[in-house]
């Protein structure tokens, strides 16, 4: 089977699988979901998060900007920054509210607090189709430092941390008095963004190979705003913040784990 396509299928399919995976649960569970089993789904979101900015964005950036045996660290680190950046002005000028909060974000707007909650949700996921699509650009493109099997750990590694992402836009929609069919639809186009933005990339896939480097980075930067800015605060804040802890652990092991096997 022609690589492209299979890179252009892993893009599509396996990011969402997990958000609509996670959206079920409103089918599964009667009431919201509570703090004590909210703050470790967080924690693991953050861990898986984490470990693939660093195991599949950082390090192949770094060996890909390499000449010969001395490491250039300067491709990784600015695009490392900009991402950061990116994101932060994304989050500036976009009106929005994070789940559990009752303060809006972002500049000015009379949208509702579902349209705010799924805007905030967009920026959540935005860095993740991102960081999809550009080890899956590099695969295309037969970068040395990407295989198919690394792009595979990359897109299980997000499904996985979008089940518990799905479940906590699901389960609040729901507890708003939303039915269940609804908040199960929101909670799962919520995840939308994520292959819409890797086929993006995927497809400009001979344009930004020379810049591979500086995209990896800044798909890791991206990722690592959102963890700092958003679900670690949310997953530590009051109290059982320690289950967030362990939650961190599993997350960050597991991801480790994938991008090493595979």
């Amino acid at each position: 089977m022609d690589q492209t396509f299979i890179a252009l299928l892993l893009g599509l399919s396996v990011p969402l699988s997990g958000t609509v995976a996670g959206a079920a649960f409103v089918f599964l569970i009667r009431d919201s979901i509570s703090e004590r089993f909210q703050r470790p789904l967080l924690g693991f979101a953050s861990g898986v998060m984490v470990a693939a900015a660093v195991w599949s964005l950082l390090i192949p950036s770094l060996e890909m900007s390499a000449r010969g045996e001395t490491s250039d660290p300067i491709p990784a680190a600015l695009g490392f920054l900009l991402g950061m950046a990116f994101l932060f002005l994304v989050d500036v000028f976009t009106p929005h509210i994070h789940v559990g909060s009752d303060s809006p974000e972002g500049v000015r707007s009379n949208l509702s607090r579902t349209a705010m909650l799924t805007l905030a949700v967009t920026i959540h996921n935005l860095p993740e189709g991102m960081a999809v699509g550009v080890v899956l650009a590099g695969v295309e493109e037969g970068s040395a430092s990407l295989s198919l099997s690394s792009a595979l750990a990359v897109t299980i590694g997000i499904a996985i941390q979008n089940i518990p992402e799905g479940a906590i836009i699901s389960m609040p929609m729901r507890a708003a008095g939303n039915s269940r069919l609804r908040s199960f639809l929101i909670g799962s186009l919520s995840g939308v963004v994520e292959p819409l933005g890797a086929i993006t990339v995927v497809l400009l896939a001979s344009s930004i190979i020379p810049i591979m480097p500086y995209m990896l980075s800044f798909a890791a930067g991206a990722m690592m705003y959102v963890v700092v800015e958003e679900l670690i605060p949310g997953a530590s804040v009051g109290s059982h913040s320690n289950l967030a802890t362990v939650g961190f652990a599993i997350g960050f092991v597991l991801m480790m784990v994938l991008d090493v096997v595979l």
